[in-house]
């Protein structure tokens, strides 16, 4: 589950141009949605979160922390 936490300027700044066109582009399971009101603010959206996610991992998160070998149990 995504947190609600808004993206941080880092976050927003890792985000290019590039990438806010080619995901702005309706994914084929989008598609059956219908079409969004601003699909270019939408990727922009859905990308700061994501790249959020990467530059400030959750630890507590086993799907969103990069662990290293000696965090493993014994």
């Amino acid at each position: 589950m995504p947190s609600m936490k808004e993206p941080t300027p880092e976050a927003r700044a890792n985000v290019t141009e590039d990438n806010v066109e080619s995901r702005a582009q309706l994914l084929p399971e989008e598609t059956s949605v219908g079409p969004s009101a601003d699909p270019e603010a939408q990727a922009a959206a859905i990308l700061a979160e994501s790249e959020e996610r990467t530059v400030h991992p959750d630890p507590d998160d086993a799907s969103g922390g990069h662990r290293q070998s000696s965090d493993t149990a014994d």
